[in-house]
């Protein structure tokens, strides 16, 4: 029994190691590859999707068969800034959907090299806005309707490089737009990638995805040596005043991980500036361990909670759901 959790365990490292790019080889050759381990060609659980453009930007729309109307996950997948897709997250986000009984939204947001910072955090920024915009606008016509409208629930979601695209988003937003969004999801952080870094830095890392060398890689390509103490590409040097009002953070990733000291110390640094924090780590888990399923239990398990902690186990009898949506909020694929 121990021989095939070893191997299954070997198996979730090497294709797990397909989302860190260490530039051995190019980079439309490292989205190919991990395009061709993440993508599926049919969704779990009955999730339905959709295209959309939000703020001009293209987006996938993943609806599970029960929803909670009034809340939405905006998910911004990782990539080491270079990789990532909608195809390579498409399974992974339709299981979030399932589990949280919410729609998640999926940018295509632009990525290095050709993008480099800040693009992608731009277009983060407008698929935000038309998302807020229309769900305040769906509240609005259901109070109209004299229908008991439920206050809008906003879940920002992200993994690895797209976490610092995620906590920027959130610095630059007006106190009101941040009331609306009920949580943030940090799938093992990226929140360091500043030249003085031990990540950068250390001749070795304990890791199993990781080394030394993916981190400079990435960071060089992404944005210039001296921005990289910059709060929005590493949010580990936000200050205070950045974080007051944080809306409540969850980090989940494993014990294994050599992301672990910086996820601790960000975490500490979110609750003292009085915000709600809840660190989830997994024994003997790896980077994005989420994302091997099919080799790891935990996966699932991993995924159980987050969706508990959305819903907050409540009955689902106090919460107003929809049957398959038809997308009646005006969505078309030229809005």
């Amino acid at each position: 029994m121990e021989k095939e959790y070893q191997n299954d365990r070997k198996a979730a490292v090497k294709k797990l190691k397909l989302l860190a790019y260490n530039g051995k080889n190019d980079v439309e050759t490292f989205r190919k590859k991990m395009d061709a381990a993440f993508s599926t060609v049919f969704l779990p659980n009955g999730v339905e999707r959709s295209d959309y453009k939000y703020g001009n930007i293209s987006c996938e729309v993943l609806s599970p068969e029960i929803y909670a109307s009034n809340r939405v996950m905006l998910y911004l997948h990782g990539g080491s800034f270079v990789g990532g897709s909608l195809a390579a997250y498409r399974s992974f986000c339709a299981s979030l959907a399932t589990k949280c009984f919410c729609r998640v939204i999926v940018p295509d947001f632009r990525l290095a090299p050709d993008s480099p910072y800040p693009a992608a955090n731009e277009d983060i920024q407008s698929v935000f806005r038309a998302l807020y915009t229309e769900e305040q606008i769906a509240c609005s016509l259901n109070a109209e309707k004299g229908t008991a409208a439920a206050q809008s629930e906003i879940i920002i979601a992200a993994d690895g490089s797209a976490a610092p695209l995620a906590c920027s988003l959130i610095f630059n937003l007006r106190e009101r737009y941040r009331a609306n969004i009920k949580k943030v999801i940090l799938f093992s952080p990226w929140l360091d990638i500043s030249t003085t870094s031990p990540l950068l830095t250390s001749k070795k890392l304990n890791d199993e995805i990781f080394t030394p060398e993916v981190f400079k890689k990435c960071s060089t390509i992404y944005t210039y040596e001296s921005n990289t103490q910059n709060p929005l590409v590493s949010p580990l040097y936000a200050s205070k005043e950045d974080l007051v009002n944080f809306p409540p953070l969850i980090i989940q990733m494993g014990e294994k991980e050599v992301l672990l000291d910086n996820a601790r110390e960000f975490a500490k640094k979110v609750s003292e500036a009085g915000n709600e924090c809840q660190l989830d780590v997994w024994p003997e888990m790896m980077f994005m361990f989420q994302m091997a399923d099919e080799y790891l239990h935990e996966s699932h398990l991993a995924l159980d909670r987050i969706g508990k902690l959305i819903t907050g186990g409540a009955s689902l009898q106090r919460q107003k759901f929809e049957n398959k949506p038809k997308l009646e909020r005006g969505l078309n694929s030229e809005a």
